[in-house]
Formats: C-alpha cells, structure tokens, sequence
C-alpha cells in the first residue's frame, strides 16, 4: 500500500477531485425514506411513521471519496442502507451506474450487491470461527468461486491490507485495527465498484484509524467510496463533504 501521509486539507482533496473524471457511480434523486414505529397509530388511524430521509440528492463520482457528515439521526445511516440496495426508498431512485436500485427485485438487487458494492462495517461483522482469510472468501463463495481461487483472491487481498502473515488468525486473535483491515479487504473480494463504509475509524485509536484512513484512500482511486463519520480526521480524506441535518442535504463542499 501506499506510504503517502492522508493528513492533508480538504482543499487538496478537493483540488484532487478537480482533476479526476466526474461521472457518477452512485446518483442519489430526490430520495425520501419513511420507517413506519411499532408505536401504535394516529386516532385517524394513518401508521405512525419516522421520515428519515427528504428529497436527498447527490452524485459518489467513480474515483472519488465522498464523506456523510451529521448528528445522529441525520440519515447517514439510511442513505448508506439505500445506496448498499439494503432497503428500497420511499420515493426517488437511487442509480448505481444507472440502473436504479428501487426498480429490481429483491434477488436482482441481492445480486448486484453482492458483486458490484462492498461494505464496512463500524464493528467489523467478522465471523469469529473462522480465519481472516475465511471471512475475506466469504463473498467469493456466496458468488459461487471455486474455492482454490477464493483462497488465492483472499491471501492477496490480505497481503494487499499488510496482513499476509495473519491469513490463518481468528479475528479474536487480531487487534481492532487488523480486523478493520480484514473488513476492508472483505469488502474488496469482488472488485467491487462502490465501497460503502460506515464509522470505519469508530472502533479505532488515532494511530491505527489513519492507517485504515490511508488504506482507503488507495482503495478510492479506482472506485466510488461513500465514507459516514463524525471523525474530522476520516472527513479530511474526502473529496467532497455531503452533510445532512434532519435528513435533508444541509451543505455540499
């Protein structure tokens, strides 16, 4: 992996992205979401519900890191569900290379999640029976890989993450940082062409949270990432900053 430091302003991030191609892997339009409460119903007997997300609208270009920023119960979480095609949109689509999301089936979205979009977790969701190597594979089998090319994929995916020495470790046998780098390298099983991480420093100290910060900054060179923290730190990595407030779009910069 690169060496190169990830500390940098977000001004040349941004003067990063300027150079970059600026076609859109993932386009949020006018995307609203309502969860129906288990509270009960109104005396006029309408569902009680909670309108997580309103009128969201934006572009992850190919190549670029975009940060969701916002207090808890903003919507980062639900735009990251809607863009992973892990729930369907109230109204709006959500285009992942133009195909909308909301306009498949159940096992046509299952399907183009699982090859086209990778996801991490805050904590990690590694399996703990079986070895790193094991959990990265995962996808590879649900893909149907065979399994001499899954273990090979996996060992240099694992090699790529600097963890070629931890192939056989159980994921108690590793520190917070290598099990987030396990994940990252789970969600690179497929090449998929959007990586979709939540919180992905949360878990982390300072020291070992830049190290995950570089690695996905060398992950966004050639995909569409779509990164949700409160850490300043993981923002500053960022080509572009999308910050939601009540489940609005509040500012773009």
């Amino acid at each position: 992996m690169s060496n190169q430091s990830v500390h940098g302003s977000r001004s040349s991030a941004r003067d990063r992205a300027d150079e970059r191609e600026s076609t859109a892997a993932v386009r949020l339009e006018g995307v609203t979401h309502e969860y129906g409460s288990t509270g009960g119903r109104f005396r006029s007997g309408d569902e009680r519900t909670v309108t997580a997300l309103r009128d969201v609208s934006f572009d992850v270009p190919e190549g670029m890191i975009v940060g969701l920023e916002g207090p808890s119960g903003s919507g980062k979480s639900t735009v990251l569900h809607a863009v992973a095609g892990l729930l369907v949109p109230t109204s709006g689509s959500v285009e992942l290379r133009e195909t909308d999301l909301a306009a498949l089936s159940d096992s046509e979205r299952t399907r183009v999640r699982r090859h086209h979009i990778g996801i991490v977790f805050q904590r990690f969701h590694l399996l703990p029976s079986l070895s790193a190597r094991a959990n990265v594979a995962l996808p590879l089998v649900q893909s149907g890989v065979p399994r001499a090319d899954r273990r090979a994929r996996a060992t240099a995916l694992l090699e790529e993450v600097g963890l070629g020495d931890r192939t056989t470790h159980l994921p108690g046998e590793l520190s917070g940082g290598e099990r987030q780098r396990v994940a990252i390298a789970r969600a690179l099983s497929t090449d998929p062409d959007v990586i979709v991480a939540d919180e992905p420093t949360g878990e982390l100290d300072t020291a070992t949270g830049a190290d995950v910060l570089e690695l996905l900054t060398d992950v966004g060179r050639d995909r569409a990432v779509l990164v949700a923290s409160h850490d300043e730190a993981t923002l500053e990595v960022a080509d572009r900053v999308v910050t939601l407030c009540d489940g609005r779009v509040d500012d773009v910069r």
